[in-house]
């Protein structure tokens, strides 16, 4: 089967920012919505849910990210039902997708950080002020409770400024906001990611070792090098290094600051 999309409702345009218009006709392999898993792996040549459904007859259930129109990912969770005609022959199927962001019930207590001029205005983000605070928080609670370990991740994106000088600082702001927009639905209810400067963010994460901790680096890592801005038919994209220590039990923590790079 092409698996072709028929049907796209308004909850679909709202999640992805793509219309009807724009969806249908096109198929589940085409590049628009470029279904990854938290691994950061391609799902739709060989692992899409949808393709196993009908392929199995069997109703698939995953978490995925998705890239929504204005170029960030998303993470959306997918439940996927194989239809059948009235003989029993599997005909296609309904993918369901519902945001699986952790910061959907957050928006209340973002409005409360901007009234405390806590946020930084142009990518939404809580700033270098608020982090200072959360950061000494972060560490008294280790020193009391003994567990709650955490780590730190300093971001830099690479050659942000030859996007300034090649495509202007519209363009420049717009990779920032794209930028900002997947780091933050990357992450956890409990966990944190701010703006430090420039093209600079630091991101409070909770692991348990080193390991979870490097993962979730390189999660972050490929994300932003799968997400873009469009500018004039061309996909405007970055990398970025992330370097990273953590508050972690002495025999589960690295010597010192580590670097993950593309």
């Amino acid at each position: 089967m092409n698996r072709k999309i028929t049907f796209w409702n308004k909850a679909a345009e709202r999640i992805t920012g793509f219309t009807k218009q724009q969806v249908l006709g096109t198929h589940c392999h085409d590049s628009l919505l470029k279904h990854i898993n938290k691994n950061g792996a391609l799902l739709c040549v060989n692992t899409c849910p949808l393709a196993q459904a009908i392929t199995e007859g069997k109703e698939k259930e995953a978490e995925v990210f998705v890239h929504h129109r204005e170029g960030h990912r998303i993470p959306v969770l997918v439940h996927v039902s194989p239809v059948r005609n009235s003989f029993g022959v599997i005909i296609g199927a309904v993918e369901n997708f519902s945001d699986n962001s952790s910061r959907s019930n957050l928006l209340d207590q973002l409005e409360k950080y901007r009234n405390l001029s806590l946020v930084d205005p142009l990518t939404d983000l809580l700033n270098r002020r608020y982090l200072e605070v959360h950061l000494q928080n972060k560490l008294i609670e280790l020193k009391v409770y003994q567990h709650s370990f955490f780590g730190v991740l300093f971001i830099d994106i690479d050659f942000f400024k030859n996007i300034n000088d090649s495509f202007g600082h519209d363009v420049g702001d717009n990779v920032l906001k794209m930028v900002s927009k997947t780091l933050k639905n990357s992450l956890g209810n409990d966990e944190v990611v701010c703006r430090w400067g420039g093209e600079e963010f630091i991101a409070v994460v909770q692991c348990d070792s080193f390991y979870s901790l490097f993962s979730k680096a390189d999660l972050l890592r490929f994300l932003v090098k799968q997400s873009f801005v469009p500018v004039n038919g061309q996909m405007v994209s970055v990398t970025m290094l992330v370097y990273f220590a953590s508050a972690l039990p002495s025999k589960a923590a690295p010597p010192g600051p580590v670097r993950s790079e593309p």
